[in-house]
């Protein structure tokens, strides 16, 4: 691979690529706050369901879901058998509809219908790992958080400006190197960057806009 022409820019990094994703499908979660599904209840349901879940059918399940059920308390009041049957065809449905109702009903009752926008509380939701939180806390109220997903770790890893093993490692060597103001950004760029031009298999280094800056660590063939 060839070496890493110019010094890593992350501010020009991210303009190359948010210009580079500007016309493609927005990541699932901001396209349905984009459409009004932006409480934190929402967005903490959305996120457990696209676990493991392709994002057309994740925005496909979550509309269908909150059509049937819009608010925790219509959620928590439904059959665990609908919700299950609701949340096809999305990975593991019984066990997301579990969490789900349980998060719901929490909600309600000691929440007054509505989650507190505290890292902590949703970090303990069974279901809510790192990057559901993280991701869920910076749509809905705000707070900047780095949310790890397969496209963030391997494209952070590729350009050589982390090095890590897993997401987790990944995820702690980003709130060490990366500007906060990116935060949040970096989920929502390198999400559609990762699908459409980063890819996994034979990504489009050729015509690739932070080439020059990536050092194409992995990257045995490309297009």
């Amino acid at each position: 691979m060839p070496e890493n022409h110019l010094p890593f820019d992350i501010h020009d990094v991210m303009r190359r690529v948010q210009e580079a994703v500007s016309a493609l499908p927005k990541a699932v979660l901001f396209e349905l706050a984009d459409e009004g599904y932006r409480s934190l209840f929402e967005q903490v349901v959305a996120c457990i369901i696209s676990t493991r879940t392709k994002e057309e059918v994740t925005g496909f399940v979550v509309r269908r879901l909150f059509r049937a059920a819009p608010t925790p308390a219509a959620m928590s009041a439904l059959p665990l058998a609908t919700l299950t049957a609701l949340l096809e065809p999305a990975a593991f449905p019984a066990q997301k509809a579990a969490q789900i109702q349980a998060i719901a009903r929490l909600t309600v009752e000691q929440f007054g219908g509505a989650l507190p926008c505290d890292k902590a509380i949703i970090s303990s939701l069974h279901g809510v790992g790192p990057k559901c939180a993280n991701l869920a806390l910076s749509i809905a109220c705000g707070i900047p958080g780095i949310a790890v997903d397969i496209h963030v770790h391997r494209i952070t890893n590729r350009w050589g400006y982390v090095a890590a093993k897993t997401p987790e490692g990944t995820l702690k060597q980003l709130e060490a190197v990366l500007p906060s103001e990116y935060w949040t950004d970096i989920n929502r760029l390198l999400v559609p960057f990762g699908k459409y031009l980063c890819t996994g298999t034979r990504p489009r280094c050729t015509t690739c806009p932070v080439r020059a800056f990536c050092r194409q660590i992995g990257v045995s063939a490309h297009r």
